[in-house]
């Protein structure tokens, strides 16, 4: 990839950042070639910010860093697609996109399990002794695992009955402790989908060989 840095007057070209699971485009920013450079070596996308005349890092300061997944130039040479995993909301607003919620990053059943992550996230701090989550985040990891696994016995159960109904409560029970466990672990769901992406491009891959 050899980018055209002169065909713009400041030296700096264009770099469009999109999720690589929702497709949605996250932000604009500009690069330089060492911020192009600093990209690839820390798989953390760094622009060149003109307002502070230095490279920036996207989370530096917020903790919400984009992590490289790939980085592609179009075919004039002169702009880029960056394709990153956002670890956060990417907007100093603190929306998903710096294009506001159009409604597609919240949209459907994914964007609502993301909400519900939200929540459960902002609940662990909560000082509200009526809070059941932060009750058993207050408990432990041990405790969390623990309701998970009674969650997924109590959904086996239900699903050699005949009543759906009991079954849907019992899968929502095991869904909602599940993104628990996954905060009490650091791990984002984005993180899990992004695996399963991951297997099902190699599953492809190999069946195409």
């Amino acid at each position: 990839m050899k980018l055209e840095f002169g065909k713009y007057r400041d030296g700096l070209v264009p770099a469009i950042v999109q999720d690589p699971i929702s497709g949605n485009v996250l932000m604009l920013g500009f690069m330089n070639e060492e911020a192009v450079e600093r990209t690839i070596e820390t798989r953390r996308v760094t622009f060149f910010s003109r307002s502070r005349n230095r490279l920036w890092t996207k989370g530096e300061t917020s903790g919400n860093f984009l992590e490289l997944e790939s980085l592609h130039s179009d075919c004039d040479n002169d702009t880029l697609l960056i394709k990153a995993r956002p670890l956060g909301p990417v907007c100093h607003t603190g929306q998903g996109t710096c294009f506001g919620e159009t409604g597609d990053e919240r949209a459907g059943s994914l964007g609502f399990l993301k909400t519900l992550a939200d929540v459960i996230a902002n609940r662990r701090l909560s000082a509200d002794p009526d809070s059941y989550v932060a009750a058993l985040f207050g408990k432990g990891l041990n405790a969390v695992a623990q309701k998970v696994g009674e969650e997924a016995v109590e959904l086996v159960i239900a699903a050699k009955d005949e009543d759906l109904e009991a079954f849907r409560s019992e899968a929502a029970d095991l869904l909602f402790h599940y993104l628990l466990l996954l905060d009490e672990k650091g791990v984002t769901l984005d993180e899990v989908i992004g695996v399963l992406a991951a297997r099902q491009k190699r599953s492809f891959n190999d069946a195409a060989l």
